[in-house]
């Protein structure tokens, strides 16, 4: 038996709470730098609302400097960023997400501030794990508290008409991943 499984001599209860999405996420320990090992395949689930994306790659930074493509992050003083890649419907739809940590709210909010206004270059990303060409490629960007979390998503014709709610859901339950991280839950 794995660490996990309880003791052969007691019988596990089962679960009397309703759960509709599983955890898709590792949680880390309050205000331990961020890690792409956080996040695993994506599966998203609420109400008739489905989503479910591969986890095709994960890269951790020490810093902001390999995905900061005009400065913006540095002066912000980001410190530190992960990327990850997800693919869904059968590679029609593909996924690159940054997060990055600041040392406030403040400076993600403004970070996030700015790079609304500039070109995309701003920040570098896997471009390799996003399509060549495309009938749907934007770029969703928000600060949930001192985190920024960019989600770019491009899909041929075939995904395109899921596209839209797959960004939105997956830029949102990410930002809302990070809206609890490092809380700390004390008795």
């Amino acid at each position: 038996p794995t660490p996990s499984d309880p003791p052969a001599s007691e019988p596990a209860e089962p679960s009397t709470t309703p759960s509709e999405t599983p955890a898709s996420t590792h949680r880390a320990a309050p205000g331990s730098p961020i890690t792409h090992n956080e996040f695993d395949d994506w599966r998203f689930s609420m109400g008739t609302v489905k989503f479910n994306a591969n986890k095709v790659g994960g890269w951790t930074y020490d810093s902001c400097d390999p995905v900061d493509g005009r400065g913006v992050l540095a002066k912000n003083k980001c410190q530190r960023a992960i990327q990850l890649a997800y693919s869904a419907y059968g590679g029609h739809l593909k996924a690159v997400q940054i997060a990055m940590s600041f040392p406030t709210d403040q400076a993600a909010k403004t970070a996030a501030d700015r790079l609304s206004k500039l070109n995309s270059d701003a920040v570098r990303w896997r471009v390799d794990k996003t399509l060549d060409t495309y009938a749907y490629g934007k770029i969703l960007t928000g600060a949930s508290k001192k985190y920024l979390v960019i989600t770019i998503v491009t899909a041929d014709k075939s995904a395109r008409a899921a596209a839209t709610n797959f960004h939105s859901y997956l830029q949102a339950d990410h930002a809302g991943y990070f809206l609890s991280r490092d809380l700390t839950i004390t008795s």
